[in-house]
């Protein structure tokens, strides 16, 4: 018994020995394709790929390697449509990773049509796979940790084939290491092209010799001087100056320079680019050798001495080269050189602002579809319906769906020069679209658009404009002519009529209009002869010549001639009076239309359309000092808060004179947007958008039965719009617009809990000077006494 007892113990102190000197803390070893987890001839614990991917299909390939063979299982990609991703995790790891990746064809499909495909971190196209040069392929890369997972992409080229891995690999790397060669910039990658062992010839090393598991090749097929393991000298180094951290056993052998002056590397290169190197030297000798190092024939370090029982390493960038040759010249003794590690620099993309993202991604749930929007919409490739310019998403394309509405969201799309939203249902109005001040080209059409709205005067960029196919009503703005850089204007198939505004007659302009109810630069186009009754031609009788009956017959064509005139005198005088009444009603026409642009509003609603709407004021969705406020809907289907005011004595109607300028004055995606209103003599009715989301007293507070939990992510969302509404109204408006009642009933949410401000009614317009001079200040807000 003692004697089992002692085997189970020698047993316990083995593995304890095994995990404290071989310890595999934040290694991470995919089989691609897998089902099983195994511990490989190396000790390394393997487990299967399927809980860090989610596409793909599995099958296994007979892999043989020198003298034994193996089923080696694989993942590939058939459906390999935009990007196949694992989701590598990197957390409570090292400034840097290892990552290397295998991959595998050997005919597995059958049909010997080894793939070619593309591989990224990150944001970052690292390598090209061609298995037709070389089945297997192994790729390394060094990455600098920034995130808590690293994506790890496969991405299909044309006529490339369908992309296959085997194995992936994670390995943290000691701290700081190879930061050189990715010069202190979070921006820089190294993709390994050689890690020689120099004078070793006897395979490669790797774990548990390399605590970190890189892979030290043999050094075969250079030159053929070098220190072989038969002269192997087992000495300690003292290498803490190294960050890089070489394993003993790698600075143990060298290549040394015995017979001639020179030693040379010539190492081959897979592409024209920069380039980083690390040259490690070990005192293994008794003696120090002095030597000059060249590098493609430039002369980088002279004299440099190598001291007994001393490890240094030297590190080297050159930059658009296409091959590299190592020199040592000797100058005393004998040149020597222990390891030469050689990396491509690639340059990581930099990734998109967060608010773009958080953008896209709330679109991306209003559609309703999984678009496959993950990781970053710019690289290493696109998305599928957005265009890229660097890091600046430029571009979104989102036609065929039922989008129903522009979401405020779209107006954090900041660098957007082209929107396409054609044919997905909008109704309404044009709206949210006013921070897009860089958009060229924007297409609406073939939706169900009622109104021009506000927004489009706004987009100063705009060179296309297309709102073919919708039901856009009345008259064409004048303020479309204020936007220079527009050269096509497409409002065919609409419902507009009157004369066009003669700022868009331009040359540089091409306006089509065809399909419209009647619309032209001349009123005269519109006024064929069908469109009023002709004038008749008076009538006058002429009587046969009779015999006298007693009657002048002077007398007789004097009174018809006298008759015939009056007849032409009253005709002309109802022609005047019909033309008058004709240019009085132009005029009062013209005169509404002026204040409407005068308002700015979307539209002025009459008190029936108004009772109409909210059948007969009938629900009651909220109160305040203004009046009560309805739930309105309007004959397109868009429900609208309709505000009825109580006080209706001269300074109410002067408060409600300066809500309605206040109000269609401001366009913003997070304030409440003002749809029109109503003026008649004794009423006063502000009609504004509808929030379903209530007051976010109501969702805090289970106000009115309403009561939902906000994750601390929303309350951050909705703060930031309240703030950007704040924002536009103290410092983006012209004038400047004073909140002097903002609480949470005075925020409302959208459906897709999008915040907006509203209630502008204790609001004062103020100048810059006024806001230099505010008597004082509170929560950085100017308050005028």
């Amino acid at each position: 018994m003692a004697f089992q007892c002692f085997w189970v113990w020698l047993f316990l102190l083995c593995g304890f020995w095994q995990v404290a000197f071989c310890d595999q803390d934040g290694f991470l070893s995919l089989s691609c394709g897998g089902t099983a987890s195994f511990i490989d001839s190396s000790n390394i614990s393997w487990v299967s790929d399927s809980t860090y991917v989610t596409t793909g299909n599995t099958t296994t390939v007979d892999y043989t390697e020198g003298s034994s063979s193996s089923h080696v299982p694989v993942r590939f990609f058939p459906d390999s449509q935009g990007r196949n991703c694992y989701r590598l995790p990197v957390k409570n790891v090292s400034s840097s990773v290892l990552i290397r990746s295998q991959f595998v064809y050997k005919n597995y499909d059958g049909l010997g049509r080894p793939p070619a495909f593309s591989v990224s971190l990150g944001t970052a196209i690292t390598s090209t796979i061609n298995l037709t040069t070389s089945d297997p392929w192994t790729e390394e890369s060094v990455w600098p940790v920034d995130t808590d997972t690293l994506p790890f992409c496969l991405h299909t080229i044309p006529d490339g084939g369908i992309p296959v891995i085997s194995s992936l690999e994670v390995r943290p790397l000691p701290q700081g290491a190879y930061k050189s060669g990715m010069g202190d910039f979070p921006n820089k990658s190294l993709r390994k092209c050689y890690r020689i062992n120099c004078g070793y010839s006897n395979g490669s090393l790797r774990y548990p010799v390399d605590p970190y598991d890189r892979i030290w090749d043999a050094d075969e097929s250079f030159s053929p001087s070098r220190l072989s393991t038969g002269f192997n000298i087992q000495l300690s180094f003292n290498q803490s100056s190294i960050r890089e951290s070489p394993p003993i056993a790698v600075l143990q052998t060298a290549r040394v320079l015995a017979r001639s002056d020179v030693l040379t590397y010539n190492l081959p290169l897979d592409n024209l680019g920069d380039y980083h190197i690390v040259l490690f030297f070990a005192g293994i000798l008794p003696v120090s050798p002095s030597f000059d190092v060249i590098i493609n024939g430039n002369l980088v370090q002279t004299n440099l001495t190598v001291k007994n029982l001393e490890a240094i390493a030297l590190f080297f960038t050159r930059k658009g080269i296409k091959s590299l040759n190592i020199t040592f010249k000797n100058i005393s003794f004998y040149p020597l050189v222990n390891a030469i590690e050689v990396y491509e620099i690639v340059d990581i993309p930099l990734e998109v602002s967060s608010t773009t993202v958080s953008a896209l991604q709330v679109i991306e749930q209003s559609t309703g579809l999984d678009l496959g929007w993950k990781d970053d919409p710019c690289s290493p490739t696109p998305w599928n319906h957005i265009g890229c310019e660097g890091s600046e998403v430029t571009s979104l394309e989102l036609s065929d769906i039922n989008l129903r509405s522009i979401s405020p969201t779209f107006g954090d799309l900041l660098d957007l020069k082209t929107l396409d939203l054609h044919n997905t249902s909008l109704t309404g109005q044009i709206q949210n679209l006013i921070s897009l001040q860089q958009l060229e080209k924007l297409n609406l059409s073939f939706n169900r658009l009622t109104s021009f709205g506000s927004d489009l005067e706004k987009l100063v960029s705009l060179q296309i404009l297309d709102l073919q196919n919708n039901s856009l009503q009345g008259i064409v703005p004048d303020s479309l002519g204020e936007l220079k850089d527009l050269h096509l204007l497409n409002l065919e198939n609409n419902k507009l009529q009157g004369t066009l505004p003669q700022s868009l007659n331009r040359e540089s302009l091409e306006v089509r209009t065809s399909g419209n109810l009647c619309l032209s630069f001349t009123m005269s186009t519109c006024n064929d002869a069908s469109s009023n009754p002709s004038i008749e031609t008076p009538q006058v009788t002429i009587l046969s010549k009779k015999k006298n009956n007693g009657h002048n017959p002077r007398a007789t064509i004097i009174g018809a001639v006298g008759g015939a005139l009056v007849a032409l005198l009253l005709i002309s005088l109802s022609v005047f009076m019909f033309m008058r009444r004709k240019r009085s009603e132009v005029t009062y026409t013209e005169r509404a239309r002026m204040e409407m642009r005068n308002y700015n509003a979307a539209k002025v609603f009459s008190y029936k359309e108004i009772k109409a709407a909210t059948n007969n004021f009938k629900e009651v969705i909220g109160r305040g000092s203004f009046g009560s406020v309805y739930l309105g809907k309007l004959p397109d289907g868009k429900l609208v808060a309709v505000k009825v005011r109580f006080d209706r004595t001269q300074l109410g109607a002067d408060s409600f004179i300066n809500e309605v300028h206040l109000l269609s004055q401001i366009r913003h995606q997070n304030l409440v947007c003002l749809e029109g209103f109503c003026h008649e003599a004794k009423q006063q009715i502000l009609v504004y958008e509808y929030l379903p989301g209530g007051s976010l007293a109501d969702n805090l507070y289970g106000l009115n039965s309403r009561k939902i939990t906000l994750s601390w992510v929303r309350r951050l969302k909705i703060a930031l719009d309240a703030a950007k509404g704040l924002d536009y109204l103290h410092n983006g408006s012209d004038p400047r617009i004073i909140h002097r009642d903002v609480k949470c009933s005075n925020i409302l949410l959208d459906m897709e809990m999008n915040a907006k401000v509203c209630d502008f009614g204790l609001s004062k317009q103020v100048t810059q000077a006024d806001c230099n001079s505010c008597d004082h200040c509170c929560q950085g807000h100017c308050w005028l006494s």
